[in-house]
């Protein structure tokens, strides 16, 4: 992923440490889009998010005249706009079946990582954390049978996944290898070695590892 210093057709505002933008950046660096990024603190944004965006929220993708705020919009328009390689299945079933996946991954693994980054309560962070690792574990089979999640391609779903794994260790989750998990260890490492994925990483996401 290419950042310019001047401003180009497209632009990205980038919350650094947030799995959301995570994910965005990590499309644009397997598309090889020329994008200017500019950092921003979702605790105190710039000032010129809020001309262009009326929630003032992070990530938002400027291309030219569109603006989008939705991470799962971005990630589709980018997908479409620079069609290889692709990162959706070509048929409507496939493509669907990777939509709805996205979708429980935003309703299941990324509320339970909000809940711990966000929730004041000791018990909830707890029972999060303890939930968010029993449901990676528990889908560490699949990983035998596919190289990447439910496909042997790397896909839009795996671009979701990847922040929310690089993250484990800073939520103070621990996947310890043992038979049951060394398929999705695997995994983790093939992703985390993955060209798009070192160039998509913020300074800030890479102290996540130290």
């Amino acid at each position: 992923m290419g950042v310019v210093a001047k401003r180009s057709s497209m632009t990205f505002f980038s919350d650094n440490t947030s799995h959301y933008s995570h994910r965005v950046r990590i499309v644009l660096a397997e598309k090889g889009v020329t994008v200017e990024q500019i950092e921003a603190d979702a605790a105190h944004p710039p000032a010129e998010l809020s001309e262009v965006n009326p929630y003032n929220s992070l990530p938002t993708l400027v291309d030219r005249d569109l603006v989008l705020y939705e991470s799962k919009v971005m990630m589709e328009y980018l997908d479409e706009r620079f069609p290889h390689p692709p990162l959706l299945p070509v048929y409507p079933v496939a493509r669907a079946k990777s939509r709805l996946i996205i979708h429980r991954i935003g309703k299941d693994w990324c509320g339970l990582m909000d809940s711990i980054l966000n929730s004041r309560s000791d018990n909830v962070v707890s029972k999060s954390t303890k939930e968010l690792r029993e449901r990676i574990v528990g889908i560490a089979p699949i990983f035998a049978e596919y190289d990447f999640f439910m496909s042997q391609e790397f896909t839009l779903v795996d671009c979701c996944i990847a922040p929310i794994l690089w993250r484990l260790p800073s939520l103070g989750i621990d996947i310890r290898a043992s038979k049951q998990t060394k398929a999705l260890l695997d995994y983790m490492d093939s992703l985390f070695e993955r060209e798009s994925f070192q160039e998509s990483l913020s300074e800030q996401e890479r102290e996540m590892r130290l």
